[in-house]
Parts: C-alpha cells; sequence; structure tokens
C-alpha cells in the first residue's frame, strides 16, 4: 500500500472487536509516531497509553462527563460511549506547553497532529482501526482528562485515540471536495 492509498482508505473507526492489541503493535504505533516533524526537535509528545482497568476507570470518567453535558440525550450518550466500552486500547497524546512562548506552544500542538497522523498510517498498515477524538467522549477539553492521565500544568492534551482490531463493516467512498476548490495559486 502507497502513503496515497493509506491516505485515500484511512477511515475513523469506532467499532472493534473484542481482540486484544498485541503490545508489539501498540509499540509500532508509538515509534511511527516519533518519526513527525518538530520544530527544533523539541519531540514535543508523551502518550498515555490506557488499557484494562484503566480503561474502566476511563469509561466510567467519560460517562459522567457526557451525562453532566446531554443530561437530556441519552441516546448521544450511549452512541458516544460504545467506542470508549469496545476499545482494548486508548492513548491519549499531550503537547508540551512552552512558558512564556505561545508560538512555540502551538508549534508542539501541530508536531503532536503529525504525531498523531503518523499514528493513524501506522495503525492502518498494522490492520488497526483507530479514530482521534477530541471533543465529547475523548475529553480533550475537560480538566478531568489531566488529572486521570497525571499529566503535568506544562502538558497540553491534543487528542484521545482509540485503537482496536475492526468489527467488518462496509466502508463508503468519503466525499471530498477536489482540492481545486481550496486551494489559489498565487
Amino acid at each position: 500500500m502507497t502513503v496515497i492509498e493509506a491516505l485515500k482508505n484511512r477511515r475513523a473507526i469506532r467499532n472493534y472487536t473484542t481482540q486484544p492489541v498485541e503490545k508489539e503493535k501498540i509499540e509500532q504505533v508509538l515509534q511511527a509516531a516519533t518519526y513527525a516533524p518538530n520544530d527544533r526537535m523539541r519531540e514535543p509528545w508523551h502518550f498515555y497509553v490506557i488499557q484494562d482497568d484503566a480503561m474502566k476507570r476511563y469509561e466510567e470518567m467519560a460517562n459522567a462527563y457526557l451525562q453532566e453535558r446531554f443530561p437530556t440525550k441519552p441516546n448521544l450518550v450511549e452512541s458516544s460511549l460504545k467506542v470508549v466500552t469496545t476499545t482494548p486500547v486508548a492513548i491519549v497524546v499531550t503537547a508540551d506547553i512552552v512558558e512564556n512562548d505561545a508560538d512555540a506552544t502551538a508549534d508542539n500542538v501541530f508536531a503532536v497532529c503529525s504525531a498523531i497522523m503518523s499514528m493513524w498510517l501506522a495503525a492502518e498498515e498494522l490492520g488497526l482501526g483507530f479514530v482521534w477524538r477530541t471533543r465529547g467522549v475523548g475529553l480533550v477539553h475537560d480538566p478531568r482528562m489531566h488529572a486521570f492521565i497525571g499529566a503535568s500544568e506544562s502538558q497540553k492534551v491534543v487528542g484521545t485515540i482509540f485503537i482496536g482490531y475492526p468489527e467488518e463493516q462496509e466502508l463508503k467512498d468519503k466525499k471530498r471536495s477536489p482540492f481545486e476548490e481550496k486551494t489559489t495559486w498565487l
């Protein structure tokens, strides 16, 4: 599979089998992240791997958060929690905050986003499903996530990644605008 093919085939997978993900594959996905470009080689990422009992605690935290946020939408809570309850592995990714340097901090977030995309492509190659969550069940903007993973004040949560072996499903073509509609040649 070429990189272009991997990009075209990439999908956010939210439904997983119960098959555990081998530690070696998790490590390969994490290693791929470290190849991402980053300003001044700061390598501004940290990965918090959540499995087993920690996943159960994450599920409880996510459920509490979703119940508070959507008290009148039980179907939304249930559908949002499905990825948490079926995923064998979650990885929370943080970016380093550079004190008194908003631009360097933003560069670090960009680098972490690139690292997450590298993880996604590696997961695709390894036959793993992958979804990158931020709002909602990703809890990126909720202080409970920061406390849950034990991140320092100098770390910003950028994404929560869910990885597992995908359930069989028919993948439809993604509707994408032609690049010409989003490009200006100067």
